[in-house]
């Protein structure tokens, strides 16, 4: 088992200035463009793919990393160069960690690899749990799948929706209802393969932030997919579906869903773009301060500017902390006692949040202009206390936790 350290290891730091240098060179010069444009970025994402960061190899070096610090570095590098483009090239990763938390190794192998394409033919691939009446309220999903047992296929009705990459994917990961009776545990994850009939595109949403990032609904009428497209396979869904009945009748412990699974694995990560994102608002509003003069002086020398300056730069490597203590425990299996991973997102997110408006004050006028980045910086920051679990829900997950009251 590893240990848990602050000092990355010499293949880490190597990896850790390429993801710099591509987010440099590559992903800032084009940030401003595409925020406007709000389409996907697909030649930054094939420029990704050209020099092996969109790939399936890169994000499995990372996420089998033994210290568990590979995927949250990664992530702040590339949300460093920006957010919107930094999503489009990571939010495959969501539907990827879906496959992984729950398929079998054959779907692992058949499934992934089609997820990300090549570098002549980039894909990318969604994950659809929210939908128009059940976001953060799992419990209320209402997309349906219903075995056909004499096809052995299952048929999916419903809508789905804030699916990143949603309707444009090759591949689909739904999460869907088939077993209402026992609420958020009578959940299943299938994979809806490309060109399946029946699921379509429907609303694209025009955001106010992540703006290069597809954003859409996914509507599913009689999709109908092959039986080992049921992630985990039938045999062990019986069987949790099984142990769940029994638990509700008995009132024991609740088992956990697949589409939490997800949340809980990723968690960390996104709590590691709001790092990212923060920590690119912070160097431009240092830089800032420290060119720009006032009355004589350099602003940064008042104190009421060095002091949120101050402020900021705790705050983010205090956040970094809480995202790089969850990422090394979920790797090395230790249980999120005190809700770690949910702590990690819930501090990072709201740090870029307010890191991110900080840094507008420091530049004044000019921080509320698109001339400077800040300003895109900070609606892109809005999303990380909403997506993946609100705010609210990670601080109810907390609480309860600490207070030993079931999560559902």
């Amino acid at each position: 088992m590893a240990e848990f350290t602050l000092e990355l290891n010499d293949d880490q730091k190597q990896v850790k200035e390429w993801l710099h240098g591509f987010a440099a060179d590559v992903i800032r010069p084009a940030a401003a463009e595409w925020d406007e444009r709000e389409e996907t970025p697909w030649p930054v994402i094939q420029e990704a793919a050209k020099v092996g960061i969109y790939s399936l190899d890169f994000y499995a070096q990372q996420f089998f990393d033994p210290t568990g610090l590979g995927i949250p570095m990664a992530m702040e590098e590339l949300f460093w160069g920006d957010a919107g483009i930094a999503l489009s090239i990571v939010g495959t990763g969501l539907a990827a960690v879906g496959v992984l938390a729950n398929g079998t190794e054959e779907q692992i192998g058949t499934w992934i690899p089609q997820m990300y394409g090549d570098a002549d033919d980039v894909k990318v691939a969604a994950f659809c749990s929210s939908e128009p009446d059940a976001g953060s309220d799992v419990a209320s999903m209402r997309t349906r799948a219903v075995y056909d047992e004499a096809k052995d296929e299952w048929v999916l009705n419903g809508t789905k929706t804030w699916a990143t990459n949603g309707g444009i994917a090759n591949v689909h990961v739904v999460v869907a209802v088939v077993d209402p009776d026992i609420g958020s545990k009578g959940h299943a994850s299938f994979i809806v393969p490309p060109d399946t009939p029946g699921l379509s595109q429907g609303q694209k949403f025009k955001k106010h932030g992540i703006r290069a990032s597809h954003t859409a609904e996914v509507v599913l009428e009689d999709v109908r997919v092959p039986g080992h497209c049921l992630l985990g396979g039938k045999e062990k869904l019986d069987e949790r579906l099984a142990r769940a009945r029994e638990h509700a009748k008995s009132g024991g412990e609740r088992v956990k869903n697949a589409a939490m699974a997800t949340f809980e694995a990723s968690r960390p990560a996104v709590g590691a773009m709001a790092v990212g994102t923060a920590r690119a608002a912070y160097e431009v509003a240092l830089d800032y301060a420290k060119t720009r003069s006032q009355f004589g002086r350099p602003i940064i020398d008042n104190q009421g500017i060095a002091f949120q300056l101050a402020d900021m730069r705790t705050r983010i490597d205090a956040a970094r902390l809480l995202v790089w203590r969850a990422s090394w425990m979920a790797t090395t299996g230790k249980p999120f006692t005190s809700a770690e991973g949910s702590m990690s997102k819930l501090y990072a997110s709201e740090t870029a949040r307010d890191v991110t408006a900080q840094a507008i004050q420091i530049l004044g006028g000019n921080g509320f202009t698109r001339e400077y980045p800040v300003e895109r910086m900070h609606r892109d920051a809005a999303i990380y206390t909403i997506f993946e679990g609100t705010s609210e829900i990670q601080r109810l997950v907390i609480a309860r936790t600490l207070s030993g009251m079931p999560i559902r």
